[in-house]
């Protein structure tokens, strides 16, 4: 290697490195580069993972249309072999499929619990821990964001109205529905789980911004505050 020429990723700075920065920053401070870095893993005796990443990023000018390439065309690039390929194609195809789903659920108009529960209920019924939502609505009902701020073994639903506003105010939201899965399969509501709720209810009422709903995913089934009239 010639001096001031770097082919190992651990030979950059630390604070350099694509999986430690996406760990210290957060994954939206990373380059397209050192995303697909991450994916692809390890670089060639020639050139590093960095390197390999620049180099389709130059050459196909964003991740679009290097997303859009078979794995037959990625393995013809240069330190690109099956295995990259095929690293790469599922990658794309996982983010494809997560973006089809999620603008199939942000343009439905919540009309009822079970809208909300139909979503989540695939995604959370198999969770060993306990995660608490917000789901963020614009002023047509429909879902423009939700985000978990809450991730734990036990008592993870007990959290601040100011953790759940922060996301609503943040994302501009007319109303929420808040929601939390039960790992155990109870669907039942704990004391904590309505003493919270009439918290958030009540500070919402504050800040102009209506809960509509509390939602329980318990396994396969739910509950829903608003029918339970609990709120």
């Amino acid at each position: 290697m010639t001096e001031g020429q770097i082919y190992k990723v651990k030979d950059l700075p630390l604070d350099d490195r694509p999986r430690e920065k996406l760990a210290l920053r957060g994954a939206s401070s990373l380059t397209d580069a050192e995303l697909i870095a991450i994916i692809l893993r390890t670089g060639t005796k020639g050139s590093s993972v960095v390197d390999i990443s620049h180099g389709l990023i130059n050459k196909y000018n964003n991740l679009a249309v290097l997303s859009s390439k078979s794995v037959d065309s990625l393995m013809q690039e240069k330190g690109i072999g099956r295995d990259k390929a095929a690293t790469l194609a599922a990658c794309f195809e996982i983010a494809r499929r997560v973006s089809s789903q999620q603008k199939t659920l942000w343009n439905k108009k919540i009309t009822s619990p079970s809208d909300v529960a139909n979503y989540f209920i695939p995604m959370m019924k198999d969770e060993i821990k306990e995660k608490f939502i917000v789901i963020c609505l614009n002023s047509a009902n429909k879902i423009n964001k939700y985000e978990v701020i809450s991730v734990g073994n036990l008592n993870s639903s007990i959290v601040h109205p100011r953790e759940v506003f922060k996301v609503a105010i943040d994302n501009d939201s007319a109303n929420i529905i808040i929601l939390h899965n039960h790992p155990s399969g109870n669907e039942e509501p704990s004391n904590e789980d309505i003493s919270i709720t009439k918290k958030i209810v009540e500070a919402g009422k504050i800040l102009d911004i209506q809960v509509f709903d509390h939602i329980i995913i318990a396994g396969n089934s739910f509950t829903s505050f608003v029918e339970r009239h609990l709120i």
